[in-house]
């Protein structure tokens, strides 16, 4: 009780501020095409910190590209809806929902404006399992034509799975069945379900036989193409894992290859350092600095770090869908070792005995391989623009375009 009287006082508040500074709504501020998109996520994208905002701005870039009006709404508490995120996507020509107040004094909520804006939208895309749960009721009962899609991300039933048969932990089974049940009934109300791998979606088909629905859209890596800036072999060092800590099978990756695989590479190579990159940190994974174990958080441009770093390595022992940070390490041509969880949906063809692994020691055997072998290293270098075709924009746009125009 105390809590809602809390949240009543603060969205006082808010309605009060919002009035003093004549934020009032007008739905002839928002942009309407033929086409009209509305993007639902828990947060505004944060494009430069996780692999699924990332995707999900370039579909939106995608959209618009092809004159369909986008409209972005974060799933946050009408008081804390603050990004630094904002701007940029209002600059890319998005129509971003922001608390505001009617003509009459009264709060437009998110769900008030998802309701003012249904009658003229043509799909609902529905970003996670948990948020389609919670709008697509409220959407379609606002407009019963609206097109429902159900944008998985990743498999969540599996990804919980894998962790439960990793640890044991018989709370992370209770709660896969629970993320099951729910995915299976989204896929069942939705029109057009996404998966983000081929894997996901032959995993999904053992639960749900609906298959014609079931459209794969992944992540979206553009190679970079190698010239004369592109630093070779001899003049890169050290090893680099980025993810964010956010994301449990990163928290896991970092403590496995602090504690079971780098000591082995150590043994070889003492001089290696690893660099850490990744946002919100936790106070268990900062336990682990040390002067060959570097944490260096946040990085707005990953650029810099990727093209100087000898190897990429990516020790996922759990997860569902395409991992984002394979994909970048070999949009710029970064060799790496990570196992079959970290490849998966990626086709590593001739290089697979030299980058996947999955125990300890054959991950530790791995790194030591490719990061003194130049022959070894430079044939894993140039095999990454083939690796990535499959994940281009315009394969991606196509795949959208299907989407949009059925």
């Amino acid at each position: 009780m105390f809590k809602s009287i809390k949240n009543k006082y603060k969205i006082s508040l808010l309605t009060k501020r919002l009035k003093k500074e004549k934020q009032t709504f007008d739905i002839h501020d928002f942009t309407f095409s033929k086409k009209n998109v509305l993007i639902i996520d828990e947060i505004i994208p944060e494009f430069n910190k996780d692999s699924g905002s990332r995707r999900l701005t370039e579909i939106i870039k995608l959209l618009l590209k092809n004159n369909v009006s986008v409209f972005l709404v974060a799933d946050l508490k009408q008081y804390k809806y603050k990004s630094d995120y904002l701007k940029k996507f209002i600059d890319l020509g998005v129509n971003v929902y922001q608390p505001s107040v009617d003509s009459r004094g009264k709060l437009v909520t998110k769900e008030r404006f998802i309701q003012f804006i249904a009658p003229k939208i043509t799909i609902a895309w529905l970003h996670r399992p948990m948020i389609f749960n919670k709008f697509h009721t409220l959407i379609k009962v606002a407009n019963p034509n609206v097109r429902l899609v159900f944008d998985m991300v990743d498999f969540h039933y599996v990804r919980l799975l894998r962790e439960y048969e990793l640890s044991g932990n018989q709370a992370l089974k209770i709660e896969a069945e629970k993320f099951l049940k729910i995915e299976l009934e989204n896929c069942k109300l939705a029109d057009t379900v996404i998966a983000i791998s081929k894997t996901d979606k032959q995993l999904l088909k053992q639960h749900f036989n609906a298959s014609e629905k079931v459209v794969l859209i992944s992540n979206i890596h553009q190679h970079v193409d190698k010239n004369s800036d592109f630093t070779g072999f001899e003049n890169r060092k050290d090893i680099l894992f980025v993810g964010s800590f956010r994301h449990d099978p990163n928290n896991d990756a970092v403590k496995y290859l602090k504690q079971n695989i780098m000591p082995l590479v150590w043994q070889t190579l003492p001089e290696v350092k690893v660099n850490i990159v990744g946002s919100y940190i936790t106070e268990d994974i900062k336990a682990l600095a040390s002067n060959r174990f570097n944490l260096l958080g946040f990085v707005d441009n990953i650029n810099v770090t990727l093209n100087s770093a000898k190897l990429f390595v990516a020790p996922l022992r759990f997860g569902a869908g395409i991992k984002g940070k394979i994909g970048q390490s070999l949009e710029h041509s970064l060799p790496l070792v990570t196992t079959d969880v970290g490849a998966e949906g990626f086709d590593f063809e001739n290089q697979q005995e030299i980058m996947i692994a999955n125990s300890a020691e054959e991950i530790a055997h791995k790194i030591v391989a490719l990061y003194t072998n130049k022959a070894l290293w430079d044939a894993a270098s140039d095999s990454c623009q083939g690796i990535l075709k499959p994940f281009s924009l315009a394969t991606t746009e196509a795949q959208i375009l299907q989407i949009v125009n059925p």
